[in-house]
């Protein structure tokens, strides 16, 4: 059985990535007759054409497609593999650009002291935070995102995970509201005031409508907005009750302001509500890479800090 040449990986994943022979062979430091040699190698390998002349483009042909991600995925582990371990790194010294996914809630109330931590450490690292519209592994798969922060969803079996603090869902009022001043919070007196939810999809309903069904209550939701951020500020200047996650409070507040100077009174939901786990979620093909290990145990001791276990 002939060897594979595993040179022809990093050419496939290359043309896959480009999609062009000129700018494949660009990236590669090639010509372009050196790269169409490989193109060529590469069909014989595969059984299959690859890149295809449409007008006057290229495009991938649906193998092509089907195995885009898994070539990307291959080159890293092989590159990981025969990679020299590699000593811990200098942090005074170190450039570096992180990238994060997590929603609003999270960088408003963790956000400062992450940053923080870590400059103290690394002076020259750069966090870069980007939105998470849905649950979505590619960001992770394709290395366009280091880490995702979240409640696990369907995120792929091969996805690594860290528990990084337990969570609930509280309320929020404005201060003076009248479920603030008028004795203890019930079911009835819950929904006897209209709400605001942070939802980032269509449905925006969640276990607390679940538990008021069972005791045949149902809340008037008037508003929704896309993130808890919004859904306090709606809160705090208006009679609506906003339902946020304790740790968006508990580390926001100890980290700024309490919770009374901020003009809101929080309170335990008066039906029970099954607890979260937010965890940080990163790509196999990093679990040993020095720097990545570094962003990890950062990136725990700070949200540990800030919501105790």
């Amino acid at each position: 059985m002939p060897e594979t040449d595993l040179n022809l990986l990093i050419a496939l994943e290359t043309l896959l990535d480009d999609g062009s022979v000129a700018g494949a062979a660009r990236r590669l430091g090639l010509s372009a007759s050196a790269m169409s040699r490989t193109l060529a190698r590469l069909r014989a390998t595969t059984g299959d054409p690859l890149l295809v002349r449409a007008g006057r483009e290229m495009v991938l042909t649906p193998y092509a497609e089907a195995i885009r991600e898994r070539t990307r995925n291959a080159l890293h582990e092989a590159r990981a593999v025969l990679r020299p371990s590699r000593t811990e790194p200098d942090l005074s010294t170190l450039r570096h650009t992180f990238t994060i996914r997590a929603n609003d809630g999270f960088v408003e109330a963790f956000g400062s002291a992450l940053i923080e931590a870590a400059t103290k450490l690394a002076p020259h690292v750069r966090l870069r935070f980007t939105s998470k519209p849905e649950k979505n592994a590619t960001p992770l798969r394709d290395g366009s995102a280091d880490l995702e922060i979240g409640v696990l969803g369907n995120m792929g079996p091969e996805v690594r995970l860290q528990a990084l603090f337990r969570d609930r869902f509280v309320g929020v009022v404005r201060k003076g509201h009248p479920l603030e001043r008028e004795g203890a919070i019930t079911p009835e007196r819950y929904v006897a005031f209209d709400h605001v939810v942070a939802s980032r999809r269509s449905g925006a309903t969640g276990p607390v409508d679940d538990a008021l069904a069972a005791l045949g209550l149902e809340r008037r939701i008037v508003a929704v907005v896309p993130g808890f951020p919004a859904a306090l500020a709606v809160a705090r200047t208006s009679d609506l009750i906003a339902l946020v996650p304790a740790s968006f409070l508990s580390a926001q507040t100890a980290y700024r302001e309490s919770a009374a100077s901020a003009g809101i009174h929080a309170f335990e939901l008066p039906v029970a509500t099954q607890e979260i786990t937010v965890s940080q979620m990163w790509h196999p093909r990093l679990d040993v890479d020095p720097l990545h290990r570094w962003l990890r145990q950062l990136v725990l001791s700070v949200c540990r800090r800030q919501v105790p276990s």
